[in-house]
């Protein structure tokens, strides 16, 4: 066996790897661009100048004029010659438009939370030990609400919800629910005002994302909806509730298992256990064939796993940890008899209906 390297080999990964280095310093200009409000500007604009962007905009041109050149050079946007730059109705859904289920801005914004991980993340390697949703403070409570919350406004009650059986007609007539890992409540907050004639409560464990929930519940000006924090309030053990969801949250638990036990006795004899958590393969091999695969698994070591990882004894399943087959060894384990997938269309997700 050689150990001098293959010239040919050579320059592919040189390609490949400065590529990625290419590609991380154009997401830092998007990440400018989102929070500047670049992209808003430029929708619908037609091909601009830096001087035309500078007076729409009220900002330096010098300094917009090097964003423009690195974004048209970057692929991002389309040089039109004459130094003019457009953002094509293709790419405004994609970092304009904050309502387009295609919206990326938000995945991008949060690119620079994720960065600042790296350094702490260096001790967790050498202790074993993560970072709780509590550790991270208020940042990653925003920022990951953007991740997920035009699916909740859009999809949640007219696409997913029906594909239960018989829950439309059990949260119309009146019933009680549980979102367990609600987050900053999004979900909660939807279905509360799509069914006033039941009473939903949120149990999280950052009181950060309890009081965004908060502040969001006195927007939406919902009533029924109640919050539980719950190192203070757990889930109840009197089967309550009728349905019970939780959104992507199984998997960066650090015991998923006692979460489940939890929901189960919680949870009604005729109840519903509505599951969202990621769509992977059961092994690496398969995870592979998936294109965004490199990304769940750095999200996992920046996230997902860090999380799962926050205490001494935690499962630590990491972003790929719960695909379908452990999904339901996890779930027949607390105790539930029946459990199958549903058929929703989603990028990242695979969804799940459990029953006692």
């Amino acid at each position: 066996m050689t150990h001098e390297p293959d010239p040919q080999q050579l320059q592919e990964k040189v390609r490949h790897i400065a590529g990625m280095m290419t590609g991380a310093h154009v997401a830092a200009m998007i990440v400018l661009g989102v929070r500047l409000g670049l992209y808003k500007a430029l929708e619908r604009a037609g091909p601009v100048t830096s001087d035309q962007l500078a007076a729409k905009t009220d900002l330096q041109e010098r300094w917009l004029r090097e964003w423009l050149r690195g974004q048209a050079a970057g692929g991002v946007l389309e040089y039109r010659g004459e130094d003019r730059f457009e953002l094509t109705p293709e790419t405004a859904m994609l970092l304009a438009d904050e309502d387009s289920m295609l919206y990326l801005g938000g995945n991008f914004d949060g690119l620079p939370r994720l960065m600042n991980a790296v350094e702490p993340l260096r001790e967790s390697f050498r202790t074993g030990l993560g970072y709780s949703w509590t550790d991270r403070g208020e940042e990653w409570v925003t920022g990951t609400e953007q991740l997920f919350k035009n699916w909740y406004r859009q999809q949640l009650v007219p696409v997913a919800l029906p594909a239960l059986d018989g829950v439309i007609e059990k949260l119309r007539d009146g019933t009680k629910v549980a979102d367990v890992g609600c987050g900053t409540g999004i979900a909660l907050i939807e279905m509360a005002k799509a069914f006033q004639a039941s009473d939903f409560h949120g149990y999280e464990v950052s009181q950060a994302a309890i009081e965004r929930g908060e502040e969001h519940k006195l927007g939406a000006n919902v009533s029924n909806v109640t919050f539980h924090n719950v190192e203070r309030d757990p889930l109840p053990d009197d089967e309550r509730f009728d349905v019970i969801t939780t959104f992507d949250c199984l998997h960066d638990m650090t015991h998923p298992d006692d979460a489940a036990a939890a929901i189960r006795v919680a949870i009604a004899p005729d109840g519903v256990w509505f599951i969202a958590d990621i769509n992977c393969g059961e092994t690496f091999d398969e995870n592979l064939e998936n294109p965004v695969a490199p990304m769940l698994y750095a999200l996992s070591v920046l996230s997902c796993m860090s999380s799962g990882l926050s205490h001494p004894e935690g499962a630590g399943l990491g972003t790929a940890g719960l695909p379908e087959p452990r999904m339901r060894e996890l779930v027949e384990r607390a105790g539930f008899t029946r459990f199958r997938r549903l058929d929703i269309p989603h990028a990242i997700n695979a969804f799940y209906e459990a029953r006692p």
